[in-house]
Parts: C-alpha cells; structure tokens; sequence
C-alpha cells in the first residue's frame, strides 16, 4: 500500500509532465494552513520564471489535469483543489476516498508498511560496555537507541544481527591483575607452578572490581613501576598465561551477569556478546594480509595505514602496530569488520556509538574501505548525544558523582509507584500485576525520554516531567493506548464491536485518520534515517487525535448502530498503530492504567 501522500505526489507528477513541466515539481507536502487544506503543492511557483508564465496560470492548467488524473486512480471525485495566493494549490481529500483508503490500511496486517525492497543482512553495534565497570547514565543511549533500530530493521525486513561489543581486553584487564596481585600475592592464580585445579567461584566481587579499577587506573597514570606491572601482566594475558586467563573468565562473567540484569529491566537484548578478546586471534594475520597487499607503511617504529583526506580535511594515519609492538584499539575495530564481513556476511554495519568516538569511526571506516576489508558493505556510525540534568551537564547523583544505572533505575521505579499510587489501588486486580505496571511505566519513562529526541541532539533528563501521564511522553503514549483497549473491551461487554468499515462523517474523524495514512511515511522515513524520534513524534500526535475524536464521539452512548460499530472499529485500528509503535520503541502497553 503506498501512502497517501505519495500517491498525491505521483498524480501531481504526472499532471507537470502532461503539460511539459519539470515531474519534480509535482511534490507534494502536508498544508502549512490545516484549517484550509489537508495537503498543498507549491510546483507552480518553482517553475514560473522558466516556464515564463505566471504561476497561478500554472496552477490553473494543473488542477484542471490533477482533477482528471485522480478521479482515473481512485475511480471517484476524490479531491478538492484550490488556488490561493499567486499559485498555491490546495488539497482538500474528500471523505469518500479517505473511507477507501483507510479500509484498505485496516484490512493490511501491516497497516500499509511495506518491507524494504532491498533487504540484506545488518549488523548493529550497539550497547559496548566494560568490563568491571558498572554501566551508568553514560552508557543507557546506545543500548536504547539500538534496540529500537534493530526493531524497526526487522519490521521492514532486513536479517538483523545485534552484537553487544563488550570492552574486556588490553590494558583496562591489566591493571585489575596487576592490582589483585599486590592485594592477594598468594592465590593460585599467580603461581607459574600451579598444577591443580583452579577455584571455580570468583576470588572477588563484582563491587570489588568496582573499587580496585579506578584506584588502578590512578596508580597506572602516576605510578612507573605500577605501570611496568600493568603492562607485563596485559602482555601475560595476552600470551595465554593460564592463571591470567582464569582471572579474566572470572572477571568477564561477574560482569556480564550484572549486565544482563540491566539490560533485562530495559528490555534490550543482544544476538551476539563478543567482546573486544574475540577478535585478538584475529589480529596478526590481518596486519600480514595488510603489510602483503601493500597498504601499510612504517612511522617511528610503529605500522601504520596512511589515510585519505576527508572532505579536504587530512585524515591521521590509522595505527595498526604501536612502536614496541602490541595492538591497537583501531586493529581490533578494523579485524571486528574483517569478521563481521567474511564471517557473519553483513551487508552493511551500524554502530551506535557516543558522537564523541567520531574521528576513530572515521579513521577506521576510511582503512576499512582503502584496505578493502568492507568493500561495497556500507559503515555508518550513528552518533548520539549526551542525557543531561536539569543543570545541563552529563547527570549526576545530588553528591555530583555519576549515576549508575541501577540508581537511574530505582529513582525511576520511585516516581513511576507515585504516579500509580495516585490512580488508586481499586484499578489493579492484584499486587503483582500493579508491580509489572510500575516497571512497564518506569521504562516507557526513560526510553521514551531519549527516543522522544533527534539522536544526534544533547537532552535534558527531567524524571518528574518525563514521568508524567499528560504531555509528550511514554506513560502518556501508554495511558492513550490502555484507553483505546478499556474503550474497547467496554464495548464487547455490551454487545458493542467493531464494523468491518470505517465511515469518516466529521471533521475530528477526518484528522485522526489522515493522521493513521501517515504511518508507512513515517516508519520509512524513520528507517532510512535510523532516527526513532519519528515514531515518537507520529506516536504523540496520534495519541492526541485519537484524545479528540474520544472526547467528540461518545462511542459507548451512540444509539446509531452503525456508526458506533464504526467508530470502534476507527479506535481498534488506532490501538493497532499504537501497539505496532510502542513495540518499535520497545515499550509495553499495560494491562491497567
């Protein structure tokens, strides 16, 4: 099903055609004047001084042959057209074709989204933690952002695989050895003598992990001979020493089981979990195969790929080898691609990484594609900005340190029990029920919040204001849905159901379901941009619609049969849109509101 908007540009294309003018002229946007028209093409203007006429001669000569080539594509008097000002054409679509139309929309289990007439396989980037580094406000856009780019991809129908590229290799593990070492000289792990067997159970806490990194990376900074320990242990590790190695399994798992119970209340998962250490075996012979092909040069004792300049900007030299030997991160992210390329087969790879990582994505993508490692396969880095406080700055706790993301999640789940709270307890059937509800309405609050914004864009994170019912946010997306399904669910309890046709009879009718013809526009526009902000924003005004149409059109009270079952069958088709954008976002609809 194509869109309505798109339909109107195709017939507004070829009435410029038929008359010898540019077809790109026929364009076709929504009125910046609703309360005169539903749609406006400007063509006219555009094309005046070169056609040497005067655009409302122009637009006279387009309605007349619009008119023609509507009535040939729909079979009925389907517009009203007018001119307004020096060439203005105004689109007025007539009840009639609008019933057509979104009967049609109705009848499609895909409410008029088409799937992408390219589909290929994609891999998205997306998550990144650390190792011994508890996730916190930093770290909560990339794995929002990516679930829902991952979710729409799939809708439209490409293969998706979501890869959660953990940072557990190199220096960062080094210093966590180093340190437990000095703290603990006689565990096994230490003995190059060790023959048994190593203990099964970690000799630390993740908390303890939590504590020692940061005084580590300190000490690694300011301390030489510290640092000379840090260095000879990465190195150790690196080279398979066995106790290093057990250490490290043990670190890895403390982490990653602490990061799927964030990841699990946000409702983000992942195909695959390889981490940085994935790729090491990976590394030297792809700096062999690069040397071989002549794409490498020597710079003081390091190995590098000269680079292209960017848009007439130099572009520095991706490092492959470090002077004393040892690897970088650019030849992990570089042998990352060669994997992801060869291996999984990607047609094109997506990484949702902070914009502050821009020029390292720009210096591996360009020795990505001169080394032919991706050749043909599109890499895109999409950048997000940063969630800020009320203050403007990155968020922080009241004592000014950073907030870890099981803080975020507990003063969410706080304000959301308040808002429930003040609905009162007579609306849940049982506890347990109104728990679940709390913490569907916790992460609408904080998805949406981030999703509601352009991704490249800084925001403000305010919890009251994004927490509430009213306004644009999740829980206000959440409470429209839970009222288009009570709505409904009243209805069957007296014998009320939805008609098999949607007749459009006012004007409040008319505006939601022009607003329901928007949707494939939206969802392809979303898509092609990997910018979910436009769900948000169609999610939002159609919540607001369907508010209006509710108030106007009292559904349970209507005497008139047929238009109540239409009526109703005008709402379940809302709450299926709904329904369709909150799953994009991957927010959940209650049961009770």
């Amino acid at each position: 099903m194509t869109s309505l908007k798109s339909q109107l540009g195709s017939i507004f294309s070829q009435a410029f055609i038929n008359l010898g003018y540019d077809g790109e002229a026929g364009v076709v946007t929504l009125s910046d004047r609703p309360d005169l028209a539903h749609f406006q093409c400007n063509g006219a203007l555009s094309i005046a001084k070169l056609a040497k006429k005067p655009p409302r001669i122009i637009a006279t000569q387009i309605v007349d042959h619009a008119e023609k080539i509507a009535e040939e594509t729909f079979g009925t008097s389907a517009l009203t057209l007018t001119i307004a000002g020096p060439g203005f054409i105004n689109i007025i679509v007539n009840p009639e074709l609008l019933g057509k139309l979104i009967n049609t929309q109705s009848a499609d289990p895909r409410l008029g989204c088409q799937k992408t007439k390219n589909p290929h396989l994609v891999v998205v980037d997306y998550g990144g933690p650390n190792v011994a580094k508890p996730m916190h406000v930093g770290h909560l856009r990339s794995p929002i952002i990516g679930d829902a780019i991952v979710r729409l991809h799939r809708f439209l129908g490409n293969t998706v695989i979501g890869d959660n590229h953990l940072g557990d290799w190199g220096t960062q593990m080094g210093m966590l050895i180093a340190a437990l070492k000095e703290k603990t000289p006689d565990a096994p792990y230490f003995s190059e003598n060790f023959q048994g067997e190593y203990p099964s159970s970690p000799p630390v806490s993740l908390s303890d992990l939590e504590e020692m990194y940061p005084r580590a990376s300190k000490r690694y900074q300011e301390d030489d001979a510290f640092k000379g320990l840090v260095l000879r242990a990465t190195n150790e590790l690196q080279q398979g020493r066995v106790g290093y190695r057990k250490l490290w399994e043990h670190f890895v798992q403390l982490t990653v089981d602490d990061l799927k119970s964030d990841f699990n209340y946000l409702g983000v998962t992942f195909d695959l979990w390889l981490g940085e250490s994935f790729y090491e075996n990976l590394m030297p012979s792809m700096v062999a195969e690069l040397k071989k092909g002549g794409f490498t040069q020597e710079s003081d004792g390091a190995l590098v790929i000269p680079l292209d300049a960017s848009e007439n900007e130099p572009m520095p030299p991706l490092m492959l080898v470090k002077s004393g030997g040892g690897f970088l991160y650019h030849t992990s992210d570089l042998a990352t691609i060669l994997y992801r390329v060869r291996t999984l087969k990607a047609q094109e790879i997506l990484y949702v990484v902070d914009s502050r990582q821009s020029l390292h994505f720009s210096q591996v993508f360009s020795g990505a594609k001169k080394t032919r490692i991706a050749e043909g396969v599109p890499l895109k880095h999409l950048a997000f900005g940063t969630m800020n406080g009320p203050d403007g700055k990155p968020f922080k706790t009241r004592s000014g340190g950073v907030i870890k993301l099981k803080e975020l999640f507990s003063l969410i789940t706080t304000e959301a029990r308040k808002r429930i709270d003040a609905l009162g307890e007579n609306r849940f059937p049982e506890p347990l029920i109104k728990e679940n509800i709390i913490k569907q309405v916790g992460v609408a609050t904080l998805k949406y919040a981030d999703l509601k914004h352009r991704r490249t864009a800084d925001y403000i994170f305010d919890i009251e204001k994004f927490s509430n019912f009213e306004g644009n946010t999740g829980p206000y997306l959440q409470y429209a849905s839970v009222r288009m399904k009570s709505l409904l669910k009243k209805a069957a309890d007296i014998g009320a159901t939805p008609g098999e046709i949607i007749a459009p009879e006012n004007d409040v009718q008319i505006n939601l379901i022009l607003e329901l013809l928007k949707l494939a526009d939206i969802v392809q526009t979303a898509f092609e941009e990997n910018e979910p902000h436009h769900l948000c924003d169609y999610g939002f005004k159609l919540a607001q619609n369907f508010n209006s149409f509710y108030t106007e059109c009292h559904m349970l009270k209507e005497t008139n049969r047929e238009r109540q079952r239409s009526w109703l069958a005008l709402t379940q088709l809302c709450y299926r849109h709904m329904e369709l954008i909150l799953s994009l976002l991957g927010i959940d609809i209650p049961e009770f509101m």
